[in-house]
């Protein structure tokens, strides 16, 4: 597999993944709403479900998936590294101001 192609997957799979976190992010906090929340929309304490899970399992399934955005992330950076180094070079091209903003950025 390519180069290009391989990036071309990871970030396919990266976009799946934000749009996942969002969308579960949306639906814990306006359909799967926090207890102290409900009971003052409802009145008392209901469980709410959606798809049979509650909030806390929507909430360990966003976590999953934001740990394999963060991975891919880092895959991705990796696969770019050569061009962040050169675009980073062209943009300052004093070497001395380039590693203190470095240091500095560590």
């Amino acid at each position: 597999m390519t180069k290009s192609k391989l990036n071309l997957i990871i970030e396919g799979v990266m976009l799946l993944c934000m749009g996942a976190l969002a969308g579960i992010g949306l639906l814990m906090k306006y359909v799967l709403i926090a207890g102290f929340r409900r009971g003052a929309i409802y009145g008392r304490n209901v469980e709410l479900c959606f798809w049979g899970l509650d909030r806390h399992q929507w909430g360990t399934i966003h976590l999953v998936i934001a740990s394999i955005l963060i991975s891919l992330l880092v895959v991705h950076i990796a696969l770019h590294w050569a061009m962040i180094l050169a675009i980073y070079r062209k943009l300052i091209p004093d070497p001395l101001t380039r590693r203190i903003i470095a240091i500095v950025l560590v």
